[in-house]
């Protein structure tokens, strides 16, 4: 199957409105002031929890400030510090991985046995433990949930290039005479790339929720800063007189996690060649055509070889 077929075989009706909904989310991450129809922390005593209207298409919050604005800025800092977390991860992970996976040796049990020490304990409950010893603030989760990515990345990491150090093209590499910076960012990580990617883009859902849940409990974000974590927690006692204040920001967390899980597994699958679905019989038969003009796509192979068996049993 040539590139083309393959996106229209794999990039199904979910990963395109996967994709479509989460480059929707960075355009109003990115273009919040301009797409903004209020300043997202003017409050406004009179318009509290405000049923939706023409002035306020969302309504407003228990503080009187526009629901819509404070969406898409929350949506900004939602987004940005989902990706710095997985950045950090990726920056200390992968590299640690791979020098562990590569060198192997006294390096390899260090880095592993630290990296099962910090698995060991629940991710949220070490981030409540760097949190208290880092101090409160967006920058200091960031930093505890980016610490906490990386053994799982390390791991991964170092798997992959075990697998791959025992394959021909390295061995060749390594008779050619090339060092180990070398194969480890020319030849292996090219090979180990797509799969890391996969997992990165897994990491930012999971980031997303672990980041709301801390600012949901008052440990990132502080007020006034908009954050759909940060206004899950000040709309929860307004559930049932104000639904639209407590449901919109969850909807929004929940679509943006599911998203990157759909759009992780539709790469995974366009990339990995086990998946890719095989051509139907008549395309097979017209690709055969093209190359040997001769053949009949009509005519049956087993009569033939049955005809060719008996004829070799006569003599």
């Amino acid at each position: 199957m040539n590139r083309r077929e393959r996106m229209r075989s794999f990039f199904t009706v979910p990963v395109l409105l996967s994709v479509a909904f989460l480059l929707a989310v960075l355009l109003v991450s990115v273009f919040a002031e301009q797409l903004a129809p209020h300043d997202p922390d003017t409050l406004d005593p009179a318009s509290v929890l405000a049923a939706p209207s023409a002035e306020h298409p969302l309504g407003t919050d228990p503080s009187g400030r526009d629901l819509l604005s404070r969406l898409i800025f929350g949506a900004r800092s939602t987004m940005l510090s989902a990706f710095l977390v997985v950045l950090i991860s990726a920056a200390a992970g992968i590299p640690l991985g791979m020098l562990a996976g590569y060198r192997r040796g006294i390096l390899d049990k260090v880095l592993m046995r630290l990296c099962d020490a910090v698995l060991s304990f629940p991710s949220l409950l070490l981030a409540f433990v760097l949190v208290a010893a880092f101090g409160r603030g967006i920058g200091n989760v960031v930093l505890s949930l980016g610490i906490l990515y990386v053994p799982m990345l390390a791991k991964l990491t170092r798997s992959l290039v075990l697998v791959e150090s025992g394959k021909l093209y390295v061995e060749a590499a390594h008779a050619t005479g090339f060092g180990g910076a070398h194969i480890l960012l020319r030849e292996i990580l090219p090979n180990i790339f797509s799969t890391l990617l996969i997992q990165l883009m897994l990491d930012v859902g999971y980031a997303i929720l672990d980041l709301s849940a801390m600012n949901f409990i008052g440990l990132g974000v502080q007020p006034p800063t908009a954050d759909w974590g940060a206004m899950l927690q000040s709309a929860r006692i307004h559930v049932k007189n104000a639904p639209l204040v407590a449901l919109s920001p969850g909807i929004l967390i929940v679509l943006t996690v599911v998203a990157f899980n759909i759009l992780g597994d539709g790469i995974s699958a366009y990339l990995d060649p086990a998946q890719r679905k095989l051509p139907s019989i008549k395309r097979f038969k017209k690709a055969l055509l093209r190359r040997d003009p001769d053949a009949d796509p009509g005519s049956k192979v087993l009569p033939r070889t049955r005809k060719a068996g008996e004829e070799a049993a006569h003599e």
